[in-house]
């Protein structure tokens, strides 16, 4: 009985084992089919504008008019609307959802020259709050980015990375686009990610993953290991107990 019980913990453990290696293979490897000279860059990827979003808009001349600036650097921050405007000095209501950071710059500063407040205006303007969520079966995470621009396979490098266990093949990233929740699939085993447009993600995009039933089944194997290594040891005191006994009675 006990040789039996025996056997079933070594098997048990030699599927775990194979299983573990099965899922360290190439199956897991970032962008298994990039070509040994690299793929061009078609593109250069910005970060655009969207509702909610907090922008630090500053505005300087190089005539150094300090009186005619002071109007137009009177906030230090914009919240974005849900119509995609902000409220700006002077100007007032300027639609500016779906711009580049460096577009936003052109625009004002575009509107201040042509309308007659500034001869040289020179106008910065940078996110205040790009952020993305990262989800997990573990918990979860905000990343924090600072350079205003954050592609899917630069935030999963600063969430640590991914388990051996989770799916490569189904990790969703949530988006509000046009007034509704979309959720889409990525691979990072591709490097068909590059091209796809929920590459370069968004502020406030929450990237989710999903285990495999890999893990599930080296949990359950553990918990089932755990069980049986308990018995084994209650049923060795039990003999060990009764053989004391039987030699005392001798």
């Amino acid at each position: 009985m006990k040789s039996n019980k025996f056997l079933w913990i070594v098997m048990l453990a030699l599927v775990a084992t194979m299983t573990t290696s099965c899922v360290t293979s190439k199956k897991v490897r970032y962008l298994r089919n990039m070509p040994k000279n690299g793929l061009p860059i078609t593109e250069t990827l910005e970060a655009t504008i969207c509702p909610y979003d907090e922008l630090g808009i500053q505005v300087l001349s190089r005539g150094g008019d300090e009186e005619l600036l002071a109007p137009f650097n009177v906030i230090s921050g914009y919240l974005v609307d849900a119509r995609g405007d902000i409220q700006f000095p002077v100007l007032g209501n300027l639609h500016v959802e779906g711009l580049t950071r460096l577009q936003l710059q052109d625009t004002i500063g575009t509107h201040l020259q042509r309308n007659g407040y500034l001869s040289n205006p020179m106008v910065t303007a940078r996110f205040k709050n790009f952020k993305v969520f990262f989800l997990t079966s573990d918990g979860g995470q905000v990343i924090n980015v600072d350079n205003e621009r954050c592609t899917f396979l630069e935030a999963l490098a600063m969430s640590g990375g991914l388990s051996l266990t989770t799916r490569r093949d189904r990790i969703g990233v949530l988006r509000e686009v046009d007034g509704k929740r979309v959720i889409h699939y990525l691979d990072p085993r591709s490097t068909a990610v590059f091209d796809d447009e929920f590459f370069l993600l968004q502020q406030n995009d929450i990237i989710f993953t999903e285990e495999s039933g890999i893990r599930f089944f080296r949990e359950s194997f553990s918990n089932w290991t755990f069980i049986l290594s308990t018995v084994t040891t209650l049923t060795s005191f039990v003999s060990l107990y009764t053989l004391i006994r039987s030699l005392n009675k001798d």
